[in-house]
């Protein structure tokens, strides 16, 4: 193996460091780049110009300690190489790679960041050090079932379609631009997600509406809206309504958010971040009972009484990991090997809890069904259990008009359903789906439609799969 190394002189000029032979000693800057190039790949030689740029294949055959303390030989990290590799100001570095340097200052805002302007070492051509850069605020997140909802919503008549749970706007926006007879309202609770919609939804135009406001305000949010349009009353409806339930994927990837087990943070999960309990509020302040019983309404936990016994053992809980170990401690170890993190479902309960997420949805269903005009629709995607059953109680209620007849006999009972269900039971997301995004493995979604006036009939008393 022979390794060249451009060493920039203070007089302008350069001489190579070479080492040849599987006993040669590394010097210091071959070392650093050595380190350097097993984290980031390889690189090709600079042909004509004498200069060869090392590559992991050249440093492949090396593994031997390189570097010496008091206390004996050791191999430095990749990071550790790397500041010392950039921070010499008399070597060349022919490699740009990613990176993000300390800050050197106070954030005015948790979305911004500084970074070095005194760098050592010589930056690539064309860029200039800067201080006080905003990082970005992108909500990433893509649209479960999304082609599903755009089919659902073709044959709506046009007009105004509220999108209850907005997130990023990934369904608002695919809705807009399939369908020019529709108008979208947006509405979130989380401060973060409709600034990101805003963004995303911004060359719509006055086709695009966002609002921040929780979804069991819906209707009230929808008056104001239509008022500030100059519907008149009369038309006060919506052609649809769509719900996307649960936590989105930003919101779980952001561990300050305190909603992900994976990750250690504070203990908040609130989809407001400004306003109502957190997690550690019911972490630390439910009693057994209260905790048995929201684990197994929400979450479907098994073990809920063990697990709240050693939630309240372990008083005063403050953070993500905290609760985690606590419940992951408290589950049989045999149980433990299969199903997941066993503390999943016990986070999305207390997250459910926070958030109020159930009880707000009772509400905001019935709310959007009598908005509806005839021939809207109303999308519900729902990711537990729970939450499905409710859907599918307020939509058998819907299409049956809560007709108590047998299944299966005509109705006597005087039920007149203005609704009918588009399809019986749930539909799944597609396995190519679930391919490209895990998190819509568990969804199910579900559809009703508003019968025209003139065809209200005797209800469907059948059961909903």
């Amino acid at each position: 193996m022979h390794l060249h190394v451009v060493r920039h002189g203070s007089d302008g000029t350069h001489d190579d460091a070479s080492g040849s032979g599987p006993n040669t000693v590394p010097s210091t800057l071959d070392r650093d780049v050595r380190s350097l190039d097993r984290r980031i790949g390889s690189e090709t030689s600079d042909e004509g110009s004498g200069i060869r740029r090392i590559t992991t294949s050249d440093l492949a055959v090396d593994a031997r300690p390189v570097l010496a303390f008091s206390g004996g030989p050791c191999r430095p990290t990749p990071y550790q190489s790397g500041l010392a590799a950039v921070a010499r100001h008399d070597v060349h570095i022919e490699r740009v790679w990613p990176m993000r340097s300390p800050s050197t200052g106070s954030l005015e805002e948790s979305s911004s960041a500084y970074f070095q302007s005194d760098r050592r070492g010589t930056p690539p051509a064309g860029i200039v050090p800067v201080g006080g850069l905003r990082m970005s605020q992108a909500f990433p997140h893509e649209p479960v079932m999304a082609s599903e909802v755009v089919d659902l919503f073709g044959s709506v008549p046009p007009g105004l379609v509220v999108d209850a749970t907005l997130g990023g706007g990934g369904h608002s926006a695919a809705l807009l631009r399939a369908h020019a007879g529709l108008q979208v309202l947006g509405i979130d609770r989380d401060p973060v997600a409709v600034a990101a919609a805003v963004d995303e939804l911004a060359s719509f135009g006055d086709r695009a509406i966002v609002r921040r406001s929780r979804f069991d305000a819906l209707a009230q949010v929808v008056r104001e809206v239509q008022s500030e349009l100059g519907t008149p009353p009369e038309e006060m409806v919506l052609s649809g309504a769509l719900f996307d339930l649960g936590v989105s994927s930003p919101q779980l990837d952001v561990a300050e958010r305190g909603f992900s087990y994976r990750r250690d943070a504070t203990l908040d999960m609130r989809m407001d971040p400004t306003s109502g309990r957190t997690a550690a509020d019911v972490a630390n302040e439910f009693d057994e009972e209260d905790l048995v019983a929201l684990f197994a309404e929400s979450g479907e936990v098994r073990f809920g009484r063990r697990i709240a016994r050693a939630i309240i053992a372990a008083r005063p809980l403050s953070t993500t990991g905290q609760l985690a170990d606590v419940v992951k401690a408290a589950i049989p170890a045999a149980t433990r090997r299969t199903g997941g993190h066993p503390a999943r479902r016990v986070f999305q309960a207390i997250r459910i809890a926070v958030n109020e997420e159930l009880d707000q949805l009772h509400g905001a269903l019935d709310d959007a069904l009598a908005l509806l005009r005839p021939g809207g629709r109303c999308v519900v995607i729902a990711y537990h259990s729970g939450e499905d059953r409710l859907v599918k109680a307020a939509f058998t209620r819907a299409a049956t008009d809560n007709c108590q007849c047998p299944p299966g006999l005509p109705c006597v009972c005087g039920a007149d359903p203005q609704f009918r269900l588009v399809a019986r039971g749930a539909r799944r997301p597609t396995s190519g789906e679930v391919e490209r995004n895990r998190r819509a493995e568990a969804a199910r979604l579900r559809v009703i439609e508003r019968l025209p006036a003139s065809t209200g009939s005797s209800a469907s008393n059948g059961e909903v799969a």
